[in-house]
C-alpha cells in the first residue's frame, strides 16, 4: 500500500479493492439495495517450524499482524532477531523466523480463552507483565485527547465505508501516527505492535487509541508494548480497570465528542481544554451507541 498524503504513516485504504465487496439484498421496506460488507480471510502464522494459530484477518498487512501477535502473546521478544518474515498470500500463511530457536508446543497447550473476538487468548504468564511494570510518566494533554479524536473519528475508513470491523491508532500528543483496522480488535493492536517492533519505534510517548471494549487482555497488550496511555470509544471491564490500576496505565473510555471517562492512571491527564470550544461527536462519524451518550 502507498504511504498516505496526510500525517499519517499508515492508515486504512477503504478503497482497496480487496477489502470490501458489494453485495444486494432487501431493506427494511422490502426494497433492493447494495451495500458494502467487510472481508475476512483466514491467515495463518507460524514461528520457525511450528504452526501457532490460524486467525480471522482482512488481510492487509499480514506480516505485522504475525510479528504482533508473536510479540503479544510472549512468543517473541522485544531483543528477539527475526531473520525473516515470509507471507504467501495463495496459502494464506505467514512465516516468522527467528535466529533464536523456539518451541511452544507445551506453552500453546497452557493457553486461556479469553473475551477477545475469534483469536482472543492470553497465556498465564503473561499477568507477570502486570506485577513488574514500569510504564513512563507521561501526560494526556485534554486539547490533545479532543483534537486526536476529532481527526481519527473523520479519517476515512473501512468502518465509513462498511462496518463490521475495530480500529486502533498509535498517536503522539495530538498526531495519529497509525491507524489499524480488523475484523477483530486484538488483530488491530497486534498490527500496531507489530510495526513499533518492525521499525523500532518507542513507546514511551505515544497515546493507544481503539474503539474496543478495554478488557484484560486490551490492558495487558498496552502494557506489553510500554504504552503509558489508553484512549477508547467503548466501555471497561472490571478486570481490565484492576490490572491498570495496579500496572498504573492511564485508562480512558466513553471517550466520545466532549465526554471521556478515566478510571485509571488519572494522575496523567492535564485539564487545558475549555470545554466550550469543544464539538460534540457529529451522528455521521458515531459508531458504536451507548447509553453513557444520552
Amino acid at each position: 500500500m502507498t504511504k498516505p498524503s496526510d500525517d499519517y504513516l499508515v492508515r486504512p485504504d477503504p478503497a482497496d479493492p480487496r477489502l470490501t465487496e458489494r453485495v444486494r439484498g432487501v431493506d427494511q421496506s422490502g426494497a433492493r439495495v447494495e451495500t458494502s460488507v467487510t472481508v475476512e480471510r483466514a491467515l495463518t502464522i507460524f514461528l520457525n517450524a511450528q504452526e501457532i494459530v490460524t486467525a480471522m484477518t482482512i488481510g492487509d498487512y499480514p506480516e505485522y499482524l504475525a510479528l504482533g501477535y508473536l510479540l503479544n502473546q510472549n512468543m517473541l521478544r522485544a531483543d528477539d532477531v527475526v531473520t525473516g518474515v515470509d507471507y504467501d498470500e495463495e496459502l494464506s500463511v505467514v512465516v516468522v523466523r527467528t535466529e533464536r530457536a523456539t518451541d511452544y508446543e507445551e506453552k500453546m497447550k497452557k493457553k486461556v480463552q479469553t473475551s477477545g473476538c475469534a483469536q482472543g487468548t492470553v497465556f498465564g504468564d503473561l499477568m507477570e507483565v502486570i506485577e513488574t511494570a514500569k510504564l513512563p510518566a507521561a501526560e494526556l494533554r485534554t486539547s490533545w485527547l479532543y483534537s486526536l479524536t476529532h481527526k481519527i473519528n473523520t479519517t476515512p475508513s473501512l468502518y465509513l465505508e462498511a462496518g463490521a470491523i475495530h480500529g486502533c491508532v498509535l498517536a503522539v500528543e495530538d498526531r495519529p501516527l497509525v491507524y489499524m483496522e480488523d475484523v477483530g480488535r486484538h488483530n488491530a493492536v497486534d498490527k500496531i505492535a507489530g510495526w513499533m517492533f518492525k521499525h523500532r519505534v518507542p513507546a514511551h510517548d505515544k497515546i493507544f487509541y481503539t474503539t474496543g471494549r478495554l478488557t484484560s487482555e486490551m490492558v495487558i497488550k498496552a502494557v506489553r508494548m510500554g504504552i503509558p496511555i489508553v484512549v477508547s470509544r467503548s466501555g471497561f471491564t472490571a478486570w481490565g480497570v484492576e490490572l491498570a490500576r495496579k500496572a498504573n496505565l492511564t485508562l480512558i473510555g466513553r471517550a466520545r465528542g466532549k465526554r471521556f471517562v478515566a478510571l485509571a492512571g488519572e494522575e496523567r491527564i492535564v485539564f487545558d481544554q475549555d470545554l466550550a470550544f469543544v464539538e460534540e461527536e457529529s451522528t455521521k462519524h458515531r459508531r458504536k451507541a451507548a447509553v453513557h451518550d444520552e
